[in-house]
């Protein structure tokens, strides 16, 4: 069995021959496999092992902010050419034993709502993560890689980078090609290379908690050899992910590549795909057993009606769960910790005009009494 490790008391910088955090068909594999190989890849959090468990909010000012996120790879997978599927089955995701969630200004999914950051810590300990700053809350493992992907081809960066700066120029958000912070850190791999925040075609940063140990990740490949890297490891994390982060972690992944040759080219399969035989999580996480839920609709602060606006009515689910979760005598911050590591947002309906409806489901059962 192959492996690639790494000294979690160093940052990616420091040890660049472990990995990347910049996507570019020009960085140069650490390992050859050949299908159905296993392989065990040791992985960093998603801030590059900057955020220690002594550190306070305090501390994350003057943080290298364009770190995210450290990749372990990338691995050159025998056989694999253009038009291939590559499936990549996760083994096992070990976790480490600190974890931490944040909200910072100018991020998250109700980032002018939550303007000053926050930090809380997670020991995890047999299958459990608990926190002091979020006292009597105990979240079970669902350990996955919330980033996973392999190499775009040149004409995809490309393509890429230029539709994320159209949208950027219409007004909309994008993290465009920044050497800063980059890894590589010369070159036109820091240059050019498309930054890991936003997931794509290759796949990246789609942060599906349901990537679980057992599941299967599907990629159409679009350079030989695939070049498949992996990072983010998250403890936990509810659907959205809202504030931004999850339990970040680092983590060690075992996977095994499988290839379906001109799979991806055959039925014209641009987009990944995932799979899992059998249960994600434990069932009575992952229905979950005991909750409450909250509702969105598109109906703005001011009464004003907006239709088919999944967004307006995901962002009033969640205000919701949040002023639920005050009720109950949670601060709004500790409220936002806890949608972003245990609230599932799930579309109720898409149809049934104006009033498409997004429900925010909360696992009572993360409660000890």
């Amino acid at each position: 069995m192959q492996s690639i490790t790494i000294d979690r008391s160093k940052r990616l910088k420091d040890q660049p021959h472990t990995g990347h955090n910049r996507w570019h068909p020009d960085i140069p594999p650490l390992l050859a496999v050949d299908p159905g190989e296993e392989v065990v890849l040791e992985t960093r959090d998603a801030s590059d092992c900057q955020i220690l468990p002594h550190m306070t909010v305090a501390d994350l000012v003057g943080l290298d902010s364009k770190v995210a996120h450290p990749l372990t790879g990338p691995v050159y997978v025998k056989g694999a050419k253009p038009g291939d599927l590559l499936e990549i089955e996760y083994l096992d995701i070990v976790p480490q034993p600190h974890g931490w969630t944040r909200h910072r200004p100018g991020a998250g999914f109700l980032r002018d709502v939550f303007t000053e950051p926050y930090l809380a810590h997670w020991d995890i300990t047999d299958g459990w993560a608990t926190s002091p700053q979020l006292p009597g809350v105990r979240i079970p493992n669902g350990a996955f890689m919330g980033t996973a992907g392999i190499a775009p081809s040149q004409a995809q960066m490309e393509a890429w980078t230029r539709r994320e700066a159209a949208l950027v120029g219409r007004g909309g958000i994008a993290f465009l090609p920044d050497p800063q912070d980059a890894v590589p850190a010369q070159g036109m791999i820091a240059q050019e290379g498309l930054r890991t925040l936003p997931p794509r075609e290759n796949c990246g940063n789609v942060d599906a908690k349901q990537l679980t140990k057992g599941s299967r990740l599907l990629i159409p490949v679009n350079v030989e050899g695939a070049l498949y890297s992996v990072g983010d490891g998250h403890f936990a994390q509810g659907d959205s992910e809202c504030c931004i982060t999850a339990i970040e972690m680092g983590a060690t992944a075992a996977v095994r590549f499988r290839l379906h040759a001109g799979e991806a080219a055959r039925h014209n399969i641009r987009w990944p795909r995932f799979a899992h035989p059998g249960y994600f999580a434990a069932p009575e996480w992952a229905v979950p057993r005991n909750f409450i839920a909250t509702m969105g609709m598109p109906i703005r602060d001011d009464g004003t009606q907006e239709g088919e606006d999944l967004t307006l009515a995901a962002r009033n689910a969640l205000l919701n769960m949040i002023a639920l979760l005050q009720e109950r005598g949670w601060s709004r911050e500790q409220a936002y910790i806890l949608c972003s590591v245990a609230v599932d947002l799930r579309i109720s309906n898409a149809v049934d005009l104006p009033n498409v409806t997004v429900s925010a489901f909360l696992p009572e059962d993360i409660f000890q009494g």
